[in-house]
């Protein structure tokens, strides 16, 4: 290289160092133009959102009593007060990563120019960061670009242009924060690499201790992972990581903030972080274990309907504490598992508890005999069964409850009113293609005709001991006399069956893009122009949400009060204060008068001749309740709606993916082929009866409502 070419090479770098230190210099020695305000407006505003953007925390949620069962995050990060980290942490980072760090104000000039000249000389793009500048590229990393992945790309692109402005936010920083501020502040914000974010957390996952506790070798190896953590992974590279811990304590050295015999002496201990992988807690639901998994998934599902993103419920750092009954749900848990097991495939057998109230309606326990989990191999699922719209076989004669309201809210007949019941009934007002039919007058057309499981039905019964024995019969009968299925639609939406009605007729949510998934359960089995519906609504066959058919018994029992069933006691924010949530207001759906005589005219089920005798009597029942089974025509899925004046609630065996009926052959003992014996007054009221004895064991036996007249029809 000539001579010339030097000296031409020297003044360029010098007129580019010049140009830097000016840049740098820039806030804070005041320029004119508009140029100047443009540029100090950028800076400005990217240190105010440094300061106004908060980084992702764990959300935690609790049980009832405010016992920790899961925790949501996308960055696992505890974070911590400066004077939580101990001095062998902060040296440990100082003298890795930026020795200065305490002499400077924000840029360390020495290394800025150094890189400058040697990025200019045509080598490598140099960092020469300080950690007051790393701080501002991780928060813009970790926190204001966290999931922009264009936004991360700028913020850590090799340029002079990047580089400039993070050092002039740096040292607007440092004129608005105290070194330890920024110290601590880099250290709750920086990556450990798994999803581990500051030190608070990682100090946990790695050694299971905290920030105040750490060693001086356990503090060099969390230091020396910031600049590589992937790379330096003590599981996956335990050399690598050993390596670098071990340089950390020999800059340490020269820092004169460890004597070299110390350090000589910790490089020979072993890494000792945690065995396998680190300590952390799940990131989602599964967390809340086996058990509270499902109600977990439904206090997220719940708050994500009420107006909360995703995001937000994953790095808003709430507490949510919950109504779950963890007693209550594990008695569920056993009772579900007990009647069938974990394992059978194909078949979900669910059980919703919920506690009636004319202000609130707590869910307490959402449980199955399948385990929530990702392990499908051994039975475990993530689907919301016990609350989501899954069972889409039907829930059965549990139907029957909406045409009996809607009867009594029409004044057609009371519960102690006779109704005719009989083996068989052609209905003249709804069709069907049920060959054993007669055929009428019209072409390709014929009469909706229903018989009864049993073939010795009385010709009539009072309506009260119609929902305790659920003649089919009796019902269409009903419905007839409605005139349509509107009425009994509607009744099923004002009790309770919200979601269950406004899905499709697969149980999926509804879909105006696609032409054959635009109907609501409401409008498809409704009338539509002088079409009265369709006359089977009665006997339960559509999509439906057991929590949904826990809560009707619970509206019912509350008076007709409806209520969303709540999974929700407080939210709380990161801050400590409420966070507000948007839920539906309790409304009163149907007279209290109607409501107390729905109760009492359910309340033969459990007695001599009702459909859930034997399961209450092995169960040694002695409460007065409200009860209702439900079966499928194909067996495939059955349900028993339940409740005493302190707990309503659903039982629901199912296939979960559909096909024939299903096989009782015992406790225990469910399967899907072999017969097609499944009722209502099996395995659900087993299930129910199974946990609601233990669960309800200290408490008191509370009376049922009396009954209104005016709904009472005939005589007791």
């Amino acid at each position: 290289m000539r001579k010339t070419d030097g000296l031409f090479k020297l003044i360029g770098l010098c007129l580019l160092a010049g140009v830097l230190v000016a840049g740098i210099l820039f806030p804070v020695v005041g320029a004119a133009g508009v140029a100047s305000n443009q540029a100090s407006e950028t800076v400005e505003k990217t240190s105010t959102d440094l300061a106004d953007i908060p980084p992702p925390l764990v959300t935690t949620v609790t049980d009832s009593g405010g016992k920790p069962i899961a925790t949501l995050y996308d960055q696992y990060r505890i974070p911590v007060a400066a004077d939580q980290i101990n001095e062998a942490t902060k040296w440990a980072l100082v003298s890795v990563e930026d020795k200065r760090f305490y002499e400077h104000h924000g840029v360390d000039w020495q290394g800025t120019l150094r890189a400058a000249v040697s990025n200019g000389a045509g080598g490598d793009t140099q960092g020469a960061s300080t950690l007051t500048q790393q701080y501002v590229k991780n928060y813009l990393i970790n926190v204001v670009y966290r999931g922009d992945k264009t936004g991360q790309e700028k913020a850590q692109e090799q340029s002079l242009a990047r580089k400039l402005k993070e050092a002039r936010i740096a040292i607007n920083l440092e004129t608005k924060l105290s070194k330890q501020q920024i110290l601590a502040g880099y250290l709750n914000i920086v990556e450990f690499s798994r999803q581990i974010y500051g030190i608070g957390a990682a100090a946990h996952a790695y050694f299971n201790t905290t920030p105040e506790a750490l060693t001086v070798p356990q503090a060099a190896l969390l230091a020396g992972l910031v600049n590589n953590p992937i790379n330096n992974d003590p599981w996956k590279h335990p050399d690598k990581a050993t390596a670098r811990r071990n340089l950390v304590m020999d800059r340490m050295v020269d820092n004169k903030k460890l004597a070299k015999a110390d350090a000589d002496r910790f490089k020979a201990t072993p890494l000792g972080v945690v065995p396998d992988a680190p300590a952390k807690p799940a990131s989602n639901c599964t967390g809340a274990g086996t058990e509270n998994g499902f109600f977990c998934q439904y206090v997220e599902d719940y708050l994500i309907k009420a107006g909360f993103t995703k995001d937000d419920l994953y790095t808003g750092g709430y507490t949510i504490k919950t109504t779950l009954d963890e007693k209550a749900n594990h008695e569920a848990k056993v009772s579900a598992e007990t009647q069938v097991s974990k394992t059978q495939k194909n078949v979900a057998n669910t059980l919703s508890l919920v506690r009636p109230g004319k202000d609130r309606h707590e869910v307490v326990a959402l449980a199955a005999n399948r385990d929530y989990g990702i392990d499908a191999d051994a039975g475990q699922t993530t689907y919301a069964l016990p609350s989501g719209v899954f069972n889409t076989t039907g829930a059965g004669s549990s139907y029957k409850i909406f045409t009996t309201a809607a009867t009594l809210d029409k004044g057609i007949a009371g519960i102690y009113s006779n109704i005719p019941v009989g083996d068989s009934y052609t209905s003249h007002v709804f069709t069907g293609s049920q060959p054993h039919c007669p055929a009428t007058g019209a072409p390709n057309t014929r009469w909706y005709c229903v018989s009864n499981a049993s073939k010795s039905s009385p010709a009539t019964s009072t309506l009260q001991m119609a929902l305790a024995t659920s003649p089919n019969t009796a019902f269409v009968a009903l419905e007839d006399q409605l005139g349509s299925t509107a009425p009994g639609i509607d009744m099923a939406i004002r009790l309770g069956m919200r979601e269950t009605m406004a899905s499709n007729t697969g149980g999926g949510a509804v879909n105006p893009n696609d032409p054959k998934k635009n109907e609501s359960q409401a409008q498809a089995y409704g009338p539509k122009g002088k079409n009265p519906g369709t006359g089977a609504f009665t006997l339960g066959f559509s999509p439906t949400s057991g929590l949904e058919l826990g809560n009707v018994a619970a509206t019912l029992l509350s008076g007709g009060v409806w209520c969303p069933p709540t999974p929700l006691a407080s939210v709380t924010d990161r801050n400590g204060k409420p966070a507000p949530v948007k839920e539906a207001k309790c409304e009163q759906v149907v007279p209290e008068g109607l409501a107390n005589t729905m109760v009492v005219g359910m309340s033969k089920d459990d007695q001599p001749g009702g459909t859930s005798y034997k399961a209450a009597n092995a169960a040694n029942w002695n409460r007065p309740l409200l009860g209702k089974t439900g079966t499928t025509q194909t067996n495939g899925s059955a349900t028993f709606v339940a409740g005493t004046p302190q707990m309503a609630g659903a039982a629901m065996v199912f296939r979960t993916d559909g096909g024939g009926g299903l096989c009782y052959r015992g406790v225990g003992d469910v399967a899907t082929t072999g017969c097609e014996n499944m009722f209502g007054g099996t395995t659900p009221a087993q299930t129910w009866f199974g946990a609601m004895t233990n669960i309800m064991a200290d408490q008191p036996i509370a009376d049922l409502p009396q009954p209104d007249p005016k709904y009472m029809g005939g005589s007791q």
